[in-house]
């Protein structure tokens, strides 16, 4: 096979497989976990993006090192049949491509010691950017990449923008060698690859003027009413940093944040009325530190982008919308309980207003605990970034009631841990009391009717592995975590 000519098919860093799907190709061929893939139809493959490219035809052969030797596996599929493998992880030659980027407000740089290892790992990936909508710099692709990329038209890429001049964006990112990056986007516009941008701001570096200018050039590259590839949407975010912050940036003060949000608002008219569309669109943060009203779901045009933190509030409020009704109708309701429900500073305000309300409507008692983020830092105020540790020792100053409510997405990792390292059932067995986790009320109201499928009783060991997509559709993003 011209495979053999390329690579080393005994050394190649193949996908290790760890499942097989019952009924799919692989089940059939009888592969088994712990084989390795390394080619499909003689190409060989370094992720699971290649495996989805390549296994595509209708006759496959599937080249597989098990315990040192290679085995070759004709298989015909038809278009809808899985091929049926599951990978320890989706990138075969590494298990995530590292930043070499230097940013002053990069999270990993003001992580403290203890933390979970994953927090340590600079990622800058553009393969879990088009997989996961990871945002990325495009500062690390080889020509490989860049092939890669055009060929199997990885559509569409989460672009860390920051800021558009080239020598203010090298200072920005401290990378001296990072390339224009609008040649870049015109470059995968050229190519069909459409682009989510994002321009994360720190008052005074990239803010004002800079902003002004990173949004018009941006604009830019929209594709238009006809489709395409360019930048379909700009998220505006603001810079968090934490007490192990070292290079002197601070956050908005209100006031910032204020003139921040009126001017992105102002430019959303202006494309709306030129696109059809807002174009530019503001993190959740914005409205809540201002006190301002977040938008409906609508304003956001249909774009998905609530892991990044737009629509989260809202998508919460709808959902209360729905539940209070729900719950408005039910002809019975169950034994009133004594609820505890775990948040941070931000959202806080949120909560309680809607908490009052489910109390009333369920006749529980309910207490909402904004957490500070002791060791993080009080500028932190998002429930995805709280420590376990933070929540039970405040917890435990300050009372709970017999059931504890804590942000799903403070455990949001494979290993459904914290930041700290702790478990919910770890929570449970600390407190001695129940513990739900929760995207929604409507999560809540599930936990009260004994539906939930994420409840931890105390006095018991942590389970093997949990399953937190069971929450609001949390894998599409759709929830708003207590956030």
């Amino acid at each position: 096979m011209a495979l053999f000519q390329e690579i080393d098919p005994l050394t190649f860093a193949g996908g290790r497989i760890v499942a097989i799907e019952p009924g799919s190709v692989a089940d059939a061929l009888e592969l088994r976990p712990g084989d390795e893939l390394i080619a499909i139809n003689d190409q060989a493959v370094e992720d699971i993006i290649d495996v989805q490219f390549y296994a595509a035809e209708e006759e496959l052969d599937i080249l597989i090192r098990r315990e040192g030797e290679l085995l070759l596996f004709e298989a015909e599929r038809d278009y809808d049949q899985a091929l049926g493998l599951i990978f320890a992880h989706p990138t075969f030659d590494i298990d995530i491509r590292r930043c070499n980027n230097l940013c002053e407000f990069c999270f990993v740089l003001q992580m403290g010691p203890k933390f979970r290892r994953t927090l340590y790992v600079k990622d800058d990936d553009y393969r879990y950017s088009f997989l996961f909508g990871h945002y990325v710099t495009l500062t690390n692709l080889s020509d490989h990449d860049w092939q890669r990329i055009e060929m199997m038209r990885l559509s569409p890429l989460y672009v860390s923008v920051h800021v558009t001049d080239t020598e203010q964006r090298r200072r920005f990112l401290r990378n001296a060698d990072a390339l224009d990056i609008m040649e870049q986007l015109r470059w995968l516009a050229e190519r069909n690859i459409e682009v989510h941008a994002q321009l994360v701001i720190v008052p005074g570096v990239n803010d004002g003027d800079w902003l002004a200018r990173s949004i018009r050039e941006l604009a830019s590259l929209w594709p238009g009413d006809e489709g395409g590839g360019g930048v379909l949407s700009v998220s505006v975010v603001p810079v968090g940093l934490t007490r192990h912050h070292k290079y002197g940036m601070r956050p908005h003060t209100p006031e910032e944040a204020a003139a921040t949000l009126d001017f992105v608002t102002a430019l959303q008219a202006d494309y709306q009325a030129r696109f059809g569309i807002r174009f530019v669109y503001l993190t959740d943060e914005w409205y809540l530190v201002t006190g301002r009203e977040v938008p409906p779901l609508a304003d956001y045009d249909g774009h998905e982008l609530h892991e990044n933190g737009l629509g989260m509030v809202r998508a919460f409020l709808d959902d209360w919308a729905d539940v209070g009704e729900e719950i408005g109708h039910a002809a019975t309701l169950p034994a009133p309980r004594d609820l505890t429900l775990v948040t941070a500073a931000l959202f806080a305000p949120t909560l309680r207003e809607k908490a009052a309300e489910f109390a009333r409507l369920t006749g529980c008692a309910v207490t909402v605990r904004a957490i500070r983020n002791e060791r993080l830092g009080e500028t932190i105020t998002v429930a995805g970034l709280l420590n376990a540790a933070d929540v039970v020792d405040q917890l435990r100053a300050e009372g709970f009631g017999d059931l504890i409510v804590l942000p799903r997405v403070m455990f949001d990792h494979p290993d459904t841990i914290s930041l700290d390292n702790i478990a919910p059932q770890d929570v449970a067995n600390q407190l001695g009391r129940p513990v739900a986790l929760a995207d929604s009320l409507g999560d809540v109201w599930d936990a009260l009717l004994g539906q939930s499928k994420l409840l931890f009783q105390p006095g018991q060991k942590p389970p093997a592995s949990i399953d937190l997509k069971v929450l609001g559709d949390s894998a599409n993003g759709s929830a708003a975590h207590f956030s």
